[in-house]
């Protein structure tokens, strides 16, 4: 079978996509930089279409059904959003050759990254096709884009949202997490939102104001200089 064929949604035997998909996890751990790492990422990500982008929508809509109405559609259009604009995002980069500009070296940790999607994909556990998909979009989000996995503005239950605030990434379920999001969310470049919730600097506040800020960072959010 032609390799451009093979993630496509005729591609046919589920052992012969999940023996690429083990193929393909190790030559993306060999990677050392992160713009080798995206262009490889496009190789593959493009070998996809919309339409999957549209069925693996599809497939998060029906596990959040139950869900209040509003709450639901929330939660796809940011999602929805999230997956089509990383996916337009890679297509565009590669044509730009944007990532021969990125030298950063990859960490050894990020190159894990892929022995966990390798663990994660193999066959006989479910839609793996789709399910690596996801994994390369979350992947370059987190390790090409130092990015968080979730989108930013993305609201959890409980009323808490991604944030980034100078700069720094903030997820709610950084550290409570469960099921298939325990796997990403030690690859994920944002920090736990402190149980508090993450206190922003007050805007022209006075000096006693901005002394209180101060110390009640060191108070709740444990800083170690």
């Amino acid at each position: 079978m032609n390799e451009d064929t093979l993630y496509s949604v005729e591609s046919g035997s589920p052992e012969r996509v999940a023996a690429a998909i083990q193929k393909d996890c190790a030559r993306l751990i060999a990677l050392r930089t992160r713009g080798e790492l995206g262009s490889a990422l496009a190789r593959i990500v493009l070998l996809y279409s919309s339409r999957d982008i549209r069925q693996m929508m599809q497939n998060f809509g029906n596990t959040i059904r139950d869900v209040s109405p509003k709450y639901r559609e929330e939660l796809e259009a940011a999602v929805t959003g999230h997956l089509l604009g990383t996916f337009q995002n890679i297509r565009l980069m590669d044509q730009q050759g944007a990532f021969a500009r990125i030298k950063e070296p990859l960490t050894d940790p990020e190159r894990e990254y892929w022995k966990m999607v390798g663990e994660q994909c193999r066959a006989g556990t479910g839609d793996i096709r789709l399910r690596f998909l996801k994994f390369l979009l979350v992947g370059f989000c987190m390790i090409v884009r130092q990015e968080p996995g979730h989108p930013v503005g993305m609201r959890f239950p409980g009323g808490d949202r991604v944030e980034v605030i100078d700069g720094v990434y903030y997820c709610p379920v950084r550290e409570k997490a469960n099921d298939v999001d325990a796997a990403l969310c030690p690859f994920c470049p944002a920090k736990q939102t402190p149980q508090v919730g993450y206190l922003k600097p007050p805007v022209n506040a006075s000096e006693h104001r901005k002394q209180e800020f101060i110390d009640n960072c060191y108070k709740y959010h444990n800083f170690n200089g």
